[in-house]
């Protein structure tokens, strides 16, 4: 059976407008407890800005986390992202073909409507993996 991303697919994303310091997304990265944000202006996907992304493109480089803006740091299209009607396997292609750990998930145009990442697919595809279990597993902090 073909599974679709909009089974697996994280609904409760957490996003930013382009102007919002990086700052403010760090510190709403760490009550969410997530690694990414979704960059998105009204129903538009303006881009992706993870916590690797603050770290290299910004702090690497010197950037003042409190004037810096996450549209400045965010990964921009053309994005790499999944429709809710694909499946699994076209995510999984797409990961390894671009060598990324999570996707966006948009409809009607662009519109975010959630994000998968590789521990979603491993807790699917292989419920038994380490991955997986490593993904189910409660965060310490």
């Amino acid at each position: 059976m073909t599974t679709r991303i909009r089974d697996v697919m994280s609904a409760h994303t957490t996003s930013v407008e382009p102007m919002t310091s990086v700052t403010q997304a760090a510190r709403l990265m760490r009550e969410q407890d997530v690694g990414d944000v979704l960059v998105a202006y009204d129903c538009d996907l303006f881009g992706v800005l993870t916590d690797r992304d603050i770290v290299l493109r910004g702090v690497a480089e010197g950037h003042d986390p409190e004037a810096t803006t996450v549209g400045s740091l965010c990964t921009r299209p053309p994005l790499v992202t999944l429709d809710p009607d694909d499946t699994t396997d076209h995510a999984v292609e797409l990961m390894r073909e671009h060598a990324v750990r999570r996707l966006p998930v948009v409809e009607h145009g662009g519109c975010p409507v959630g994000v998968v990442s590789l521990g979603d697919l491993a807790a699917e595809e292989d419920p038994h993996s380490a991955l997986a279990d490593i993904s189910r597993a409660t965060p310490t902090h």
